[in-house]
């Protein structure tokens, strides 16, 4: 089972108007494919959790019993291997949407790396909604498709480039994503821990640390705390696509 406690099926976010007119990221959700009438039919069936950082809410193997859209925070994505090891395999961010699940069981495992809010739909309610409304159907594909180019992309980056490439190109890649989210930004922020990210780019730690220390001392960027500014970003754009 997920390890999350669930707030009120109508939270207290809602105020006068429903949660879902008023959220930040609908735009860039899954629910974006929905008019003003559908929406509330989606804020009908939602439960709006709040997640501790580092806590776990979905677990590899698990029957697939709910879909999430996150709101706010960073998620971590990993699975665990036949030997123990843990393999990153992403970070969700607001927007994304987590849980389309094949043969009921969920491929992956997913924690929250810093206070995290999702959106809970319990599957059959979602499934139900979503068989009602191709329009609707056609946005989770989108979601879908987009998950496999970034599969593609993590498999692109960890293949025959040097250390300072994949650390460049992951900075060029989160900084693309917050600013989908928030707007263009010289500060990339970075939740996650450097363990976190030499595991997403089949780097050491000692090596990530090197590189970011690096990319400083040549001033490409200005490292702060849990983040990185971009101080010069031809630089960087030039490493990252070499």
């Amino acid at each position: 089972m997920t390890d999350i406690a669930l707030a009120s099926p109508h939270c207290a976010h809602h105020g006068t108007g429903s949660y879902c007119e008023t959220c930040k990221v609908r735009s860039l959700a899954v629910c974006a494919a929905l008019d003003e009438g559908e929406l509330s039919e989606l804020d009908a069936i939602v439960h709006h959790v709040d997640i501790a950082g580092k806590s776990t809410f979905i677990h590899q193997g698990d029957e697939a019993e709910s879909v999430f859209s996150v709101t706010e925070g960073v998620v971590r994505l990993y699975k665990l291997l036949s030997d123990g090891r843990r393999q990153i395999i992403g970070f969700a961010m607001p927007g994304d949407f987590l849980g389309l699940a094949l043969q009921n069981r969920y491929g992956f495992s997913a924690d929250a790396v810093d206070n995290v809010v999702l959106c809970r739909f319990d599957r059959r309610d979602f499934d139900r909604l979503v068989s009602a409304k191709p329009h609707f159907l056609k946005r989770l594909h989108e979601f879908a498709t987009h998950e496999l180019v970034i599969a593609q992309e993590q498999m692109t980056l960890i293949g025959r480039r040097s250390a300072e490439e994949r650390v460049a190109a992951f900075l060029v890649a989160m900084r693309e994503r917050w600013t989908r989210i928030r707007g263009p930004s010289v500060t990339i922020q970075l939740p996650m821990q450097r363990i976190d990210m030499a595991d997403y780019l089949g780097l050491t730690i000692e090596t990530v640390s090197r590189t970011l220390t690096k990319l400083a001392r040549d001033r490409v960027i200005l490292i702060v705390p849990d983040a990185v500014r971009i101080l010069d970003e031809a630089r960087l754009l030039g490493i990252a696509r070499a």
